[in-house]
């Protein structure tokens, strides 16, 4: 390639030839080459469609200048033909050439190409041009993709760092502007300077390369006997000296214990760390430093380079391969802190704090969070096979938990087979790939020739299944010196199990049970063990702890404590934990109400959860509250994978003079799709709800006491650039029944304009009430049923008054028959303006039993700042007139706030999840 870099139009002008190689059995009539920036090019990339699937709203409202593109292609062979080519509809960023004659196997085809590359703004992957005219480019020019099982790969970029070039010899010429500079991980053959700098590049057997362009060079450079390392990973604090030395243990490592690095040199850069960092490293403030300044960088650096290296140096498939890459960084991880820091915890200098020395947290060892990761995911029934395609993995998963789990899967086995096993075949394996392209099967077969036991299991069950692993210890009877004991296999995942031996806090004897799906009896010396325990090291990555020990003291020792922990904490399987933490409350009858809340949610997820939050009423002097019972039912392998069974219960003031209690058992059964990365969510709720309300002087409705049976159905599959929402509401009661319907549109258009439609239908199927307390509500519901968030559910004049939460009619204005006690259709709808600033209408129908049906319409200015969660309205026409013009108007203006930490935080977990 002669590459010449524009840094005023962030482009490159290239001119390329291309000598292919036809090294398969196969004629080939076109080739594929990979175009990868071609992704950034406009909004309906798959690209693009997967920022928009992950609630990344950069992309789609950035501006051309920002976006990059391949353009001006041209294509000729070796004989001066030009050549025919294409995008696919489906894969805009791959190219299709044309042969002009059919390629035999072990012949050879030149192409010659120009083309202009324009590369996007860094600020969406790490990748492309900063504000400050720096250059980090990959992935940015024409190759030809990976040839394997017949066929050239065709995959688009999804951002995920898996593409799937074709192994190649690279001779570049680049000429940058003499106010930069170049760095790269190929080989510098020569630099000429002047008015244009030329660098001449080079590099063997590769499938990519790293290029970076500054106005001044950040990277420093570190060599030793195995490899130069050009690196600018950032840390401040440590001099030249520490670093030096951190680097060569962590290269000397990777070498010793997977193979010799196949390239001269290797980049590190803070850019890669940031795309893949260390998650769970460092969860507590700077300010705090559980950490040492070595370690950080130490951990930071291992990680980035394990990263680069693997992926330079295996020649894998690593779109449906990627396990493989990442159980041996992982695997390797581990080792590394086996080796180097056996000592060090997940929570680092914390642990030594006395008053957090009683959280497992802080107790836990540095390798144990990588299991509470994938655990997070398993106990809320979300992890996946570690054999799907990267393609078919959410955020959490792909980042972190399948990546964790892959890496502790190896280690399983590691521990399993004994005898460095695991660890020679990787290094096999690697020299393997130095050899030829790779598939998993090819690890596998090496794993299987040097094992000296079945391991099918690991690969059927752990690798190619989500299966979950759950054993538990049924009976056990004990005598002197031996000790009997039922295992039951809870959910028939066939793989083996440790049993330890523990004498006050002391293993004394361990032994592996191979895998078995009905209840097992084993009879084994007891060595003066006080405690038999099932996976005591948590070596198997296994779904539940807590019913993995036995005390053979006695009766009372099988009980586990009870623990008291402030705040939060992990799951502590040798303790009934009971985790209390302040809370405070705001509405207007009871003010601020600060109580305390008493639950067992640790951060993953449990069968049975209880959270019981008792609250003192400032402005009432007395008590309020509620609580809440669930069990949750995970099915594996259903699209209706949760069912939740709950009751639950409040007690506030919603009047200044009267309380409420409220009584709600139920049942929701949540459905997902068979992709998960499908946002469609759908769920099915029955619920008994009970209600007693005492009397006040303030409500003008006659106060009583009811039960109402509630059925919903859900179903709502929601990104950035479209919203669909429909459920349906089902009440029955003495007096009334009801049957409504909602329906929820949004789009956010290319012109970067939004549309919002919802259109809400609801009648009564009886109704027997004298009052409107149950009528249908145009602008601002009742809320009999206690459901709503409102600061101040019984004001009819005021601030509070104006709260508006979009339910039933959605209108904004207050008109003066808001109820309708028969039957209500509204169709709600606004239209960006300029950025946050909406026009909205309303417009509907509404009938009473005493009265023909009545128009209703209003309209006004909407700041959508943050969408149902943070909203302005403003109304200007309506029934009413004009009612900008009308006295009061500051009373007239609604707003939507959302205080509720748990509904704020779905604004960042629907991100990864």
């Amino acid at each position: 390639m002669n590459v010449e870099i524009n840094d005023e139009e962030k482009s490159a002008y290239v001119q390329q030839e291309i000598t292919f190689y036809n090294q398969s059995g196969d004629t080939i009539s076109s080739i594929i080459l990979n175009d990868w920036n071609q992704a950034y090019s406009d909004k309906n990339t798959p690209f693009a469609k997967r920022f928009s699937d992950e609630f990344v709203r950069s992309f789609h409202l950035a501006k051309d200048s920002e976006r990059g593109n391949t353009s001006n292609v041209t294509i000729i062979d070796g004989s001066q033909s030009f050549l025919k080519w294409h995008r696919f509809e489906k894969h805009p960023d791959v190219i299709e050439v044309n042969l002009n004659e059919k390629l035999a196997p072990y012949q050879k085809v030149i192409l010659k190409l120009t083309y202009v590359v324009k590369f996007p703004k860094d600020r969406f992957t790490k990748y492309g041009w900063d504000d400050n005219g720096n250059f980090n480019l990959k992935n940015w020019y024409l190759t030809p993709a990976r040839f394997e099982n017949h066929e050239f790969l065709k995959y688009s970029n999804n951002n995920l760092d898996d593409i799937s070039n074709g192994i190649a010899d690279y001779e570049i010429s680049l000429k940058v502007p003499k106010n930069l500079q170049a760095t790269s991980d190929l080989n510098e053959i020569s630099v000429k300077k002047g008015t244009i700098s030329t660098y001449e590049l080079s590099g063997k057997n590769r499938s990519d390369f790293n290029l970076f362009i500054e106005p001044k060079t950040t990277f420093y450079s570190y060599k030793n006997s195995v490899v130069n390392i050009e690196t600018n990973m950032k840390e401040n604090r440590l001099d030249d000296i520490q670093k030096a030395i951190v680097i060569d243990r962590i290269v000397n490592y990777v070498n010793e214990n997977i193979g010799q690095y196949p390239h001269e040199k290797i980049t590190v850069s803070q850019a890669d760390y940031e795309r893949s960092p260390f998650y769970g490293l460092n969860q507590l403030p700077a300010f705090i430093s559980p950490f040492s300044d070595e370690f950080l960088f130490e951990i930071k650096f291992l990680k980035t380079y394990l990263n680069n290296y693997l992926k330079t140096s295996l020649r894998l498939n690593p779109r449906y391969d990627n396990w493989v890459y990442d159980g041996i960084q992982i695997y390797a991880m581990m080792k590394y802190i086996e080796e180097n820091h056996p000592d060090s915890k997940m929570m680092g200098r914390v642990a030594q704090w006395r008053l957090l020395k009683s959280y497992n947290l802080t107790t836990i060892d540095f390798n144990e969070q990588y299991s509470y990761f994938y655990m997070l995911m398993a106990r809320k029934n979300l992890d996946q096979s570690l054999g799907d395609p990267k393609t078919a993995l959410i955020k959490f998963n792909e980042q972190i938990a399948s990546k964790y789990r892959a890496g502790l899967s190896l280690k399983y086995l590691d521990n399993y087979l004994g005898n460095d096993i695991v660890e020679n075949s990787i290094q096999q394996f690697y020299s393997l790939n130095q050899q030829k392209l790779t598939t998993r099967n090819d690890l596998e077969t090496v794993l299987k020739s040097n094992a000296k036991k079945d391991i099918n299991w690991f690969f059927k069950t752990i690798i190619d299944s989500r299966d979950i692993v759950d054993y538990k210890f049924t009976d056990v009877s004990k005598t002197k010196d031996s000790v009997t004991f039922t295992v039951r296999n809870k959910t028939n995942a066939v793989v083996p199990i440790p049993i330890f031996g523990v004498k006050k806090g002391e293993v004394v004897f361990k032994k592996w049970l191979d895998g078995f799906e009905n209840d097992s009896t084993f009879t084994v010396s007891r060595h003066d063990a006080d405690k038999i325990i099932l996976n005591y090291k948590n070596e198997v990555p296994e779904y539940n702890l807590r019913n993995n020990w036995k005390s053979l003291k006695g009766f009372l020792s099988q009980n586990r404590p009870i623990k008291f922990n402030f705040m939060k904490d992990l799951e502590d399987p040798y303790y009934n934990q009971i985790l209390y933490v302040p809370s405070i409350t705001y509405n207007l009858y009871d003010g601020i109400s600060p109580g305390i809340r008493f639950h067992n949610k640790t951060i993953l997820d449990k069968p049975f959860t209880f959270d019981i939050n008792p609250i003192y009423s400032s402005k009432t002097k007395s008590l309020s509250g509620s609580f809440g019972l669930s069990v949750n039912q995970n099915n594996r392998d259903s699209n209706l994978y949760n069912i939740r069974y709950g009751v639950g219960g409040s007690y506030f003031h919603y009047a200044p003079d009267a309380t409420y209690l409220k009584l709600t058992p139920s049942v929701v059964m949540r459905i997902r799709e068979p992709d998960f990365r499908d946002n469609r969510k759908q769920a099915i709720q029955f619920r008994q709800v009970i209600v007693e309300r005492e009397r006040s002087m303030y409500d003008v409705e006659r106060t009583e006491n009811y039960t109402v049976f509630n059925a919903k159905y859900f179903n709502t599959k929601t990104e950035v650039t479209n919203h669909f929402n429909f459920n349906t509401d089902l009440q029955l009661s003495g007096k009334f029944g009801k049957l409504a319907t909602e329906i929820e549109y949004r789009k956010l258009f290319d012109s970067n304009r939004q549309v919002n439609l919802r259109l809400f239908a609801g009648t009564f199927i009886y109704n027997k009430t004298d009052t409107d307390f149950f009528s249908f509500a145009l602008d601002r519901p009742t809320d009999y049923l206690f459901d709503y968030n409102y600061l101040g559910r019984s004001e009819s004049t005021g601030l509070f008054s104006q709260q508006y939460i979009i339910s039933e009619g959605g209108f904004k204005s207050k008109l003066a028959n808001p109820f309708a006690s028969q039957w209500m259709t509204t169709l709600n709808g606004s239209v960006s303006i300029w950025n946050w600033i909406e026009a909205y209408g309303d417009i509907g129908f509404l009938k009473d039993h005493s009265s023909n049906p009545d128009f209703v319409y209003d309209s006004g200015i909407r700041l959508n700042l943050v969408t149902d969660y943070f909203e302005l309205y403003f109304p200007i026409y309506s029934n009413n007139g004009w009612e900008i013009s009308q006295p009061n108007y500051n009373e007239k203006i609604r707003f939507i706030i959302t205080i509720s930490p748990k509904t704020l935080t779905n604004l960042f977990t629907r991100k990864w999840f």
